[in-house]
């Protein structure tokens, strides 16, 4: 059944921009400079969404509390800010969803983990074919997803109740924070899923195969 939506929130990174090539790029540059190997990419992308924590962990095989981790988390945000824009993209017809979205006069937004000191660079960098109507970092709210919080903020700053906002995500934690949030949420089976990822038990109220699967709902 068709929902009753009046805004649409997308989570960031594998939802609605593809930025595992320039997360990919600075995770290698920083594996070349502590003396490692660069990865294959296709070993990157599945942890792109989980941040810079998640992409130090898959490189060097360390964890947060291990001597070093956090000199090599700094040194990949720093090439990452650097390169934030170089090679990602809006997911191939993403710009058709936000053009449909920009003619049908519904409000959209962005709602990550992502901090704002990197989340306004890209956002003012990406190429996009109509402006967002608020965004939300890791670090706007007090809490992160998968609390609601930031969801929820979000709403309220878009004067829309929750159940009329759908929130896209292609996380586990997107999709608990949205259900948290009393939000229908869909899936972006297109986004960065790791190997163990098992949405089909995350309950999301839809699942896309591709960006274009929103004009249906819309």
């Amino acid at each position: 059944m068709k929902p009753a939506i009046d805004c649409l929130l997308f989570d960031l990174d594998g939802t609605l921009a593809d930025t595992a090539p320039d997360l990919a790029h600075a995770l290698n540059r920083t594996l070349e400079h502590f003396g490692r190997q660069p990865l294959p990419f296709e070993k990157i992308r599945p942890v792109v969404s989980h941040g810079g924590i998640a992409l130090i962990r898959r490189g060097f095989a360390m964890e947060p509390q291990d001597e070093g981790f956090e000199e090599r988390r700094l040194h990949l945000l720093d090439v990452y800010l650097k390169n934030i824009c170089q090679h990602t993209r809006l997911f191939p017809g993403m710009d058709q969803v936000l053009e449909a979205l920009c003619r049908k006069g519904i409000p959209w937004g962005i709602v990550t983990n992502k901090p704002a000191w990197l989340t306004d660079p890209l956002m003012q960098a990406l190429p996009m074919p109509c402006g967002t109507e608020v965004i939300i970092s890791g670090d706007t709210c007090e809490h992160r997803k998968p609390h609601p919080q930031p969801l929820v903020h979000a709403s309220t700053l878009l004067a829309t109740p929750p159940e009329r906002c759908l929130y896209v995500g292609d996380a586990e934690r997107d999709i608990e924070a949205g259900k948290a949030a009393g939000m229908p949420t869909a899936c972006a089976l297109f986004g960065y899923l790791q190997e163990d990822d098992r949405p089909e038990e995350w309950q999301a109220d839809f699942d896309l195969e591709r960006p274009q699967d929103l004009l249906a709902l819309l």
